[in-house]
């Protein structure tokens, strides 16, 4: 039998890398990820454009990346290996080019190919020049052929991405409250592109269920429904309790039963949050900001609108569920309610907000020559160097979007465990300072996921842990997917 378990183990290893994760997310990001950042940003329009003009825009299309490369000081490029890297304490990195377009009155007209950035490359992904070579080869390129790669090398220096364990977005959870006026809260981060929007529902004392989020505070919950689409008493009931029996929902529609259309409940939220201007512009301020911040994961538009009413209903039925004591409070420990970003996510999230930057910059160059009375060409007003000036400095530094601190760290090298111990880093955000005792401790559902042993003394204990050997870890699937499948399995539509 240990026969059979040291075969199998093994073969595990030589299939399977300790790395594998965090070289698929690299992948991952490189492959989709860094297209679909373009896709949110695929049009831009400049606020100032030369007077003859009617309509301009500048659209970013298709990105890719090559395989690393070096620019010599004559100017000539060719590819470049690690171990040069290394040693001549420069990035090992690849060009990133995009199509960009510009369209005057809606007719393309200037369309090229530029390098907008150099993005650092993972050694061993897909990308790198050593993932498909032989132990000899390896060898043969002064490479250590044992070593699991899964790093990335910046002016020299070997850097590892630490992976960062967090709230899993997009989850709606209510837990007891330790403060406040409300017994219970119910908390969701609405995530989707570089929105990570906080959610808050709450009963108060006079039985009203209020919602929080961005800028408004404490909005009746029922109002915000009926801004919706859903208006009917009838119908909010029957979402929220099928047999029609909940008092907690009747007392909230009582309260709110003047209210008769959509219009009239944008306006009294829109009173509500401050909002000061004439009625129409209070009503199309207020849908704005319902389309654009509640729940954007649902969607921004306003078709979405009734999407999120039925989710909102959703919530209040769990969060009466909980407070009922019909089903247990969410545990926030659980490692379901847990997500781990990997490389691949975090450098889509620097990704994603130093590209901001770059749009920013670009559209500051170009309404500057356009009040100079001139009309540039756009690749004259691209800075390729500025993207990949911010990518090297967060990956030196360590400082992250968000103002996390210590994201990518120095790899150590004392010994081949250690080493492959700071690759399986897992980091939670949490301050070691403050006590956060639950957070610190095992849970049951570490166990096979995460190591039980490894995890410093200190004030670090419980928040600095190590994924375990065999740790696979998932990556996110395709919601239509999901959606086709259950169907399959006889899903219906709501609407």
């Amino acid at each position: 039998m240990v026969k059979q378990a040291r075969v199998l183990i093994k073969k595990y290893f030589e299939d399977h890398s300790f790395v594998e994760s965090s070289i698929q997310s690299f992948n991952n990001f490189v492959e989709r990820e860094l297209q679909q950042i373009i896709d949110e940003n695929k049009e831009i329009e400049p606020t100032i454009i030369p007077h003859n003009i009617e309509e301009f825009k500048i659209k970013l299309d298709k990105i890719w990346v090559e395989k690393p490369q070096i620019t010599e000081a004559d100017g000539s490029k060719r590819d470049i290996y690690p171990m040069e890297a290394r040693l001549r304490k420069i990035t090992y990195a690849a060009p990133v080019f995009i199509e960009v377009s510009a369209h005057i009155n809606g007719i393309q007209r200037e369309t090229f190919k530029t390098q907008i950035a150099d993005l650092p490359i993972m050694l061993k992904s897909k990308y790198c020049h050593l993932s498909k070579l032989s132990r000899e080869e390896l060898i043969k390129h002064g490479e250590d052929p044992d070593d699991l790669g899964g790093y990335f090398i910046i002016n020299g220096t070997e850097k590892v991405l630490i992976n960062i364990e967090d709230l899993a977005s997009n989850r709606f959870m209510v837990e007891k409250a330790s403060v406040g006026v409300s017994e219970y809260v119910g908390k969701l981060f609405s995530e989707r592109g570089s929105f990570k929007i906080p959610h808050t529902i709450e009963k108060m004392k006079d039985g009203i269920f209020y919602l929080s989020f961005t800028r408004v505070k404490r909005v009746p919950l029922v109002v915000i429904l009926k801004a919706l689409g859903m208006l009917k008493d009838e119908e909010i009931m029957k979402h929220i309790s099928p047999e029609g029996t909940s008092d907690e929902v009747l007392i909230n529609l009582f309260e709110y039963g003047d209210i008769k259309n959509e219009e009239e409940a944008l306006d009294w939220i829109a009173k509500r949050i401050g909002i000061t201007q004439a009625k129409d512009i209070r009503v199309e301020r207020m849908k704005e900001i319902i389309d654009r911040y509640l729940l954007p994961h649902l969607g921004t538009d306003s078709e979405d609108r009734i999407f999120k009413a039925h989710n909102l209903c959703k919530m209040v039925k769990k969060y009466i569920a909980v407070e009922n004591g019909v089903v247990p409070e969410d545990d926030k420990d659980h490692f379901a309610n847990k997500r781990i970003k990997l490389a691949g996510d975090l450098l889509a999230d620097l990704f994603r907000v130093n590209l901001k930057v770059l749009i920013g910059d670009l559209l500051y160059n170009f309404q500057r020559i356009v009040k100079r009375g001139k009309f540039p060409s756009i690749k004259v007003v691209i800075r390729d160097k500025l993207l990949t000036q911010r990518i090297y400095s967060s990956m030196a530094t360590g400082s992250w979007v968000g103002g996390r601190k210590g994201i990518s760290q120095r790899i150590q090298r004392l010994n081949f465990l250690e080493t492959m111990s700071h690759l399986q880093r897992v980091v939670s955000p949490l301050s070691a300072s403050q006590e956060n005792f639950e957070a610190r401790e095992l849970h049951a559902t570490h166990l096979g996921r995460l190591c039980p042993i490894e995890t410093p003394e200190g004030t670090n204990i419980g928040l600095r842990k190590n994924l375990a050997l065999l740790t696979i870890i998932s990556e996110e699937t395709d919601e239509e997917e999901i959606l086709r499948g259950l169907k399959g399995l006889g899903l219906k539509a709501v609407i």
